[in-house]
């Protein structure tokens, strides 16, 4: 590997000289940059970005830890945030924390030891508060978005977590479903906390009774929101309002397994409108979180070092999977 050292004994001159005109230091003549540059060219000179970050303290990099790349709405969060912090000069470098604490604090330290200019993040499932976040990345600029502490300093990007749950509810209520339960995801979780009041509002305010026995709790994924489902329809249910897109995917086939016709005999609501909610059969109504502008938000939230929480609005998309006649 061709070094700063080998360029210098090249041209004759200091290594110091040619470090300098590579790092763009206007000390140097603009003849001897020149000549520098094209030196490193020739001989596959590299820079050692890593050494370089060590040495400045920081870097243009920023993380992006989210749970799974492979959801949509993390997916077009990433594309929203990489969209403005490409034109302002930044890379990404991209964490996944599989919904586990221990590979979220892995990133994070990997993160740190990159001297990343600061991190967005999405926390795990397993984080029950923001200490790890806070005692590793310690000053360094943090913004949360979808999944958030509340006491973690810097900016928070959330959707209306509590608005969007009320929608759904409210829309299987005026289709004329009766004992509507939720596939409510974990109570750790500020996100998903909102989205149980929301239910219950929707509930209250059409003069339904909360019933604390039909809501299906820690049930996130396609094998829990299946199981949560036929639990629900063994207690009666006759529609849900689930907390992810993937959790009311295992409730439709959970309702068919058991002879429901959806939406005739049961109504299902997911939350994230994933891209396939539009074109399964039947279709499945969804909750759309905008994470796209969910990203370019905590990408400026970011650039401009500001703090407080900026709420996204979510919309209802009713398909088949509730349009009860």
């Amino acid at each position: 590997m061709t070094t700063i050292t080998d360029i210098a004994l090249a041209l004759g001159i200091t290594p110091s000289t040619v470090s300098r005109a590579l790092a763009g230091n206007p000390r140097v003549k603009e003849q001897t940059r020149l000549a520098v540059e094209k030196k490193a060219a020739e001989m596959g000179y590299e820079r050692n970005i890593v050494a370089s970050n060590l040495r400045k303290g920081r870097s243009n990099i920023v993380g992006i830890v989210v749970p799974r790349v492979r959801r949509e709405f993390f997916a077009n969060f990433i594309g929203g945030a990489e969209d403005v912090l490409a034109r302002a000069g930044y890379n990404v470098i991209i964490c996944q924390s599989h919904e586990n604490l221990d590979d979220e604090i892995k990133a994070l330290k990997a993160l740190k030891n990159y001297r990343a200019a600061g991190v967005i993040i999405s926390h795990s499932i397993e984080s029950q508060d923001g200490g790890h976040i806070r005692d590793i990345m310690g000053n360094l600029p943090i913004v949360q978005f979808d999944r958030v502490f509340p006491d973690l300093p810097g900016a928070k990007v959330v959707g209306a977590n509590c608005d969007g749950a009320y929608q759904a509810t409210k829309h299987l209520i005026e289709k004329g479903y009766k004992r509507i339960g939720t596939i409510a995801g974990y109570m750790s979780c500020m996100a998903f906390v909102e989205r149980l009041a929301g239910y219950r509002m929707a509930l209250e305010d059409a003069g339904l009774r909360y019933d604390g026995s039909l809501v299906y709790p820690e049930s996130i994924l396609y094998e829990s929101g299946k199981e949560s489902a036929r639990k629900a329809i063994a207690d009666g249910c006759d529609a849900l309002y689930c907390c992810g897109d993937y959790a009311a995917l295992g409730a439709m086939d959970a309702a068919r397994e058991a002879g429901l016709s959806i939406p005739d005999d049961f109504g299902i609501v997911g939350t994230a409108d994933e891209f396939w909610a539009a074109i399964m059969t039947p279709s499945l109504s969804s909750l759309g979180q905008h994470p796209f502008d969910m990203g370019q938000a905590a990408a400026r939230a970011f650039l401009d070092g500001r703090t407080g929480t900026e709420v996204i609005p979510m919309e209802l998309h009713a398909r088949q999977s509730s349009n009860k006649h």
